[in-house]
């Protein structure tokens, strides 16, 4: 019988790791760590940040942006409010009481010299007009009769008077003579007498017809006289007619009005009132501390509120001698020399009066200087990377920006007021 001999398999030896595994391992166990305090790990790191920057800021200062004074040309202006309004204005009234029958024209619109803008009733006018002519016309009547009939009248019958006269003397001058010889009675000298006396009388009577008939007579006086006075209701009554049509003065703007159809209107009452055509002005109020800047002729730029973006070029022509006590302002009155087509009456508009110039002058911005309305004006400057106090003398004063006359140069760096630094503050600065 064989007999085997079965032999166990051999065991296999125990094999080191690698050293690569071995690391792996250490690698996920340091992962594994991280990520269960991966929270305080990361608030760790932002507050190592956060003290680092801090530490920063204490070491170099906060970065500030500041400004550099620079050479420019500065223009001081003064800025106020007012509104447009022609040199002066025509109130439109009625010259005599009546109703309105129509008015022509509506507010704000254009009328030009002589057009009719109301008409008045004009019935009882119109016939005092015709009663007027007809005075006239037996006036001018009379006068001719005066001319025509009357003092040719009276001449031939002066010359007939004076026919009579010479008749008469000479009768009385032969009675006489009979009466001297004895030829003749004294009865028929007396009659003869009588008549030349007459005959006298008669021409007197016609040398005063005559005179008062002809120029300078009363009776041609009192006849002219009467012609004036005919003429002058006849004018009185077309002109009252006239003023049943009221017309405009001027060229102008109509920018109000107060009387409709049917109204009763009475002298002194204005019913519309006329901007004249020409010259147009801007009034403002002036602050009266900014009035010993002002001065006439200088030149300014306006713009109307309802137009921002549009600029008018005006001049100041006018400076009310007095102040407002109410309001502490002065009345200013500036010229517009080519006013535009968009401008309106009492229209709104903002103006900037230029009251100096400096051209290539040190200017800083306004917004950097402390206490510039006080004696006192300074700024924050840097040395060594601190601010510091500097005190300035100050110049003009335009939008946004200050002349600087003396206390900085030419490149200094200035810390605006905004930044919040303070004197002796270590800062780090951003030139622009």
């Amino acid at each position: 019988m064989d007999q085997r001999v079965i032999t166990p398999p051999a065991q296999q030896p125990d094999i080191p790791e690698n050293g690569s595994h071995k690391a792996a391992g250490g690698v996920r166990r340091v992962l594994g760590a991280f990520w269960s305090h991966r929270w305080f790990i990361l608030v760790a790191v932002i507050a190592a940040a956060i003290g680092v920057w801090q530490v920063a800021r204490i070491l170099i200062g906060p970065a500030i942006a500041v400004d550099i004074v620079q050479r420019g040309d500065l223009v001081q202006t003064v800025v106020a409010s007012g509104h447009v309004e022609t040199p002066y204005r025509v109130e439109i009234g009625s010259q005599i009481t009546g109703t309105v029958n129509e008015v022509l024209v509506e507010e704000g619109l254009t009328v030009a010299k002589g057009q009719p803008l109301i008409v008045l009733d004009s019935s009882e006018l119109k016939a005092a007009l015709v009663q007027a002519q007809g005075a006239l016309a037996q006036a001018e009547a009379r006068q001719r009769q005066m001319k025509e009939l009357t003092l040719p009248s009276a001449k031939e019958a002066l010359v007939q008077a004076q026919a009579v006269l010479l008749n008469a003397q000479q009768i009385y001058d032969r009675a006489a003579q009979l009466l001297s010889r004895g030829a003749q009675t004294r009865v028929a000298v007396d009659e003869a007498k009588k008549a030349l006396d007459v005959a006298r009388t008669q021409v007197r009577s016609a040398e005063l017809q005559v005179f008062t008939a002809s120029p300078g007579g009363s009776d041609a006086v009192m006849v002219e006289t009467q012609l004036a006075q005919a003429h002058a209701n006849l004018d009185s009554a077309s002109s009252r007619l006239a003023y049943a049509t009221i017309a405009a003065p001027r060229d102008g703007v109509l920018i109000s009005r107060t009387v409709e159809r049917g109204t009763v209107v009475q002298p002194g009452k204005a019913l519309m009132v006329l901007a004249p055509a020409g010259e147009t002005q801007l009034v403002i109020q002036l602050d009266e501390r900014n009035l010993g800047l002002i001065r006439l002729g200088q030149p300014a730029v306006a713009s109307a509120d309802a137009y921002p973006d549009e600029r008018m070029q005006a001049k100041v022509v006018y400076i009310n001698p007095g102040v407002d006590i109410t309001r502490a302002s002065v009345e200013v009155k500036l010229g517009v020399p080519e006013p535009p087509l968009y401008l309106r009456q009492d229209m709104t508009v903002s103006v900037d009066i230029e009251t100096a110039r400096r051209d290539g002058t040190l200017i800083v911005p306004a917004r950097d200087v402390h206490d510039g309305n006080t004696a006192s004006p300074w700024v924050l400057g840097l040395r060594d990377g601190r601010a510091v106090k500097r005190p300035v003398k100050l110049g003009l004063r335009g939008q946004g920006s200050v002349e600087v006359i003396d206390g900085l140069g030419m490149g200094d760096a200035v810390v605006p007021i905004g930044s919040g630094v303070v004197t002796g503050k270590k800062i780090r600065a951003i030139r622009p």
